[in-house]
């Protein structure tokens, strides 16, 4: 009988531990992550958490939150054909993406599942979010690269320890990790399978989930892929190199390109040597950098042109940036430094989690090195990935080093869902030999060559429509014909160099009220002016000849600076149309006429000035005239202020 019992209280026991052991995870709803931007909670979106295990080998452990956004089909069809989009990085989130995604041609038949990858971006707990500030301050300075090497692993560490201060297992902060919490991801929505989309980094942790839980994917997009993670630094030099050779040969190919940019190359090295010998220093916004400086040594300009080669419309304005770094223009190189910031603002708390665990064990600082001194000129291979082995080195102190992490990936062979594979011709981190040895690892593969781009094909125009039709149609080769023919760069030859420009842009972008107030009233005075002025000159026809002149100049005065205003708003926008980037050198050429007529304004304002001072006495309504020359002096100061005179 008492036997009886206790296998009765195990019965009634067992039910209650297999729950808690499948069902450790959950999906939490909740409001949105962007409650200032009207235009994204106009949509269709399901905002919310999935809590997991931080350490899934201890379920009943320690639960993190992972910030999910549901961008709901636009069709009424049954079927949501879910896609899943995992950003790169590591250490990069995929909900500050969202707007790319708001007007996507796959959300017609698709719910977008976007996810901060555990420990970043809206996900708790963040991981070191401020990190990428700290390397921008260290970058900035004018020192080798021994030393930013040495400063930057002193703050990765200082990160660390934060975290294990934190209490926070830096140990499950993985690819594998991710993996599952993909998993619970689906199961929670309610997904039996979806459309896995995946870029840069993250193709190594869609691999990972594809092999480990191959029956939640439907397809497998892998854009810019890392085939084999032992390569991934090894090779970085190389890499780098061969897409800027092609660079320098599409523009010695091209008569335009190479008539304005000659010997490219030569220029490029040119470049390293002058900036060995003499870096240059710029002026930077306090609020970006502390001190308000940013010095470029020879290696953030190598930095600067591998991160331009991800961009197809960079790799356009490639020839005049290397060109605009020959000449040191400090106004030029001063609108870069934002880029720098960009291209930082990862996670890296986890971007080392993963890397020091994942990648960094499992290449050669030898392997490096070795690769670097192939090219002479160079200098060294690129100290901003070398810091990485520095940095690992400190993070995986009292790691023991001899079991380095090699995940699994056999099963991917066996996979039989349809995958597609992008690859870049210009790519400088994952090149196009990556997509072919990405492909050859799954019986159902298709590869896209695109022939003019950088990093992420798949975000172009033809790329997204690629995504489209193989997600729609994925038992169809997609049609690639449009990549296939088109195989020129176009390069930028035709611009006007202005400082100012890229300044005026951000103030536009950037808008502030306050600062632009004054600005807006200067310029109603000058609208009422102008049509009083108008009419005054028409109908009093017995106004003094003094007070004609005035008004006239005034008039012509307003005039010019209205023109010159409009005229520099529609060429920023006719330029970032063909290409933004360009807003960071100036505007096309055909809007040189702009700081023609805007010189003559400053021109028309001192000769208005003047003639006011010489002839106050007979003039009327002194106190307006005096308020309407104040207003055209204060908007020649706004184009001081901008750079647009210099």
């Amino acid at each position: 009988m008492k036997n009886f019992v206790k296998l009765f209280v195990l019965l009634c026991l067992l039910p209650t531990c297999m729950f808690s052991q499948v069902n450790n995870f959950k999906f939490e709803k909740t409001t949105s992550f962007f409650p200032e931007e009207k235009k994204i909670n106009q949509e269709a979106v399901e905002w919310g958490y999935l809590i997991v295990p931080e350490n899934w080998d201890k379920p009943e452990g320690k639960t993190i939150k992972i910030a999910v956004a549901v961008l709901k089909k636009e069709s009424k069809n049954s079927n949501s054909n879910p896609v899943v989009y995992i950003s790169g990085g590591p250490g990069a989130g995929g909900i500050e993406e969202i707007w790319g995604w708001l007007k996507h041609s796959l959300r017609k038949n698709s719910d977008i599942v976007l996810l901060d990858v555990r420990g970043t971006g809206f996900s708790f707990p963040r991981l070191c979010p401020d990190l990428g500030k700290k390397f921008l301050e260290i970058l900035s300075k004018n020192q080798n690269s021994t030393e930013d090497e040495r400063e930057k692993a002193i703050a990765a560490i200082a990160c660390k320890q934060d975290l294990i201060n934190r209490n926070i297992d830096i140990n499950a902060y993985t690819s594998k990790s991710i993996s599952k919490d993909l998993d619970a991801l689906k199961k929670v929505l309610k997904y039996s399978k979806w459309n896995v989309y995946s870029v840069s980094y993250g193709t190594y942790t869609a691999q990972v989930y594809a092999n480990d839980f191959p029956q939640d994917i439907k397809t497998l997009i892998l854009d810019s892929s890392i085939s084999d993670i032992s390569q991934y630094y090894n090779h970085n030099t190389s890499n780098y190199m061969n897409s800027l050779k092609k660079v320098f040969e599409a523009c010695e190919n091209d008569l335009v390109c190479n008539k304005q940019y000659p010997n490219l190359e030569n220029v490029y090295y040119s470049t390293i040597e002058k900036l060995d010998k003499n870096p240059i220093t710029v002026t930077v916004d306090k609020k970006i950098i502390p001190s308000g400086k940013f010095t470029y040594n020879v290696e953030d300009f190598k930095i600067a042109i591998q991160q331009s080669l991800y961009n197809e419309k960079l790799i356009e304005v490639l020839p005049l940036l290397i060109t605009e770094f020959n000449k040191g223009n400090k106004s030029t190189l001063s609108s870069l430094v934002v880029a720098f910031s960009s291209a930082l603002g990862l996670d890296y708390g986890v971007y080392y989690s993963v890397s020091c665990n994942e990648a960094i064990p499992n290449n050669s600082i030898l392997e490096f090195d070795k690769d670097g001194l192939a090219f002479n000129k160079l200098k060294g291979g690129l100290s901003f990935y070398k810091s990485d082995f520095s940095v690992c080195n400190e993070w995986n102190f009292g790691v023991d080093q001899s079991s380095k992490v090699i995940y699994d990936l056999s099963r991917l062979s066996t996979l039989t869902a349809p995958v597609l594979v992008f690859s870049g011709a210009f790519d400088p981190i994952t090149p196009p030999s990556n997509g072919k040895a990405t492909m050859r690892k799954f019986k159902n593969g298709f590869l896209v060559n695109a022939l003019v781009s950088g990093h992420a094909p798949s975000f172009s125009k033809i790329g997204a429509k690629i995504v489209d039709e193989f997600i729609n149609n994925p038992d169809q080769n997609p049609n690639v014909k449009e990549f296939q023919s088109n195989t020129k760069v176009h390069f930028v030859t035709d611009v006007k160099i202005n400082g100012g420009v890229s300044k005026f842009a951000n103030s536009l972008n950037e808008f502030n009220l306050l600062f632009f107030a004054p600005f807006f009233i200067a310029l109603i005075i000058l609208l009422i002016s102008i049509f009083n002025f108008c009419y005054g000159l028409i109908r009093n026809r017995k106004d003094t000849t003094q007070n004609k002149f005035m008004k006239s100049l005034i008039l012509i005065t307003s005039l010019l600076g209205l023109f010159s205003i409009v005229g520099f708003i529609l060429a920023i926008s006719s330029t970032a149309q063909d290409n933004f980037y360009i807003l960071a050198f100036g505007v096309s050429n055909k809007f040189d006429y702009l700081f023609i007529i805007q010189w003559i304004f400053i021109v028309f304002i001192i000769i208005s000035i003047f003639y006011f001072v010489l002839k106050i006495k007979s003039i009327s309504n002194r106190s307006v005239i005096a308020t309407i020359l104040f207003s055209l002096l204060l908007i020649g100061v706004y184009f001081q202020y901008w750079g647009f005179l210099f």
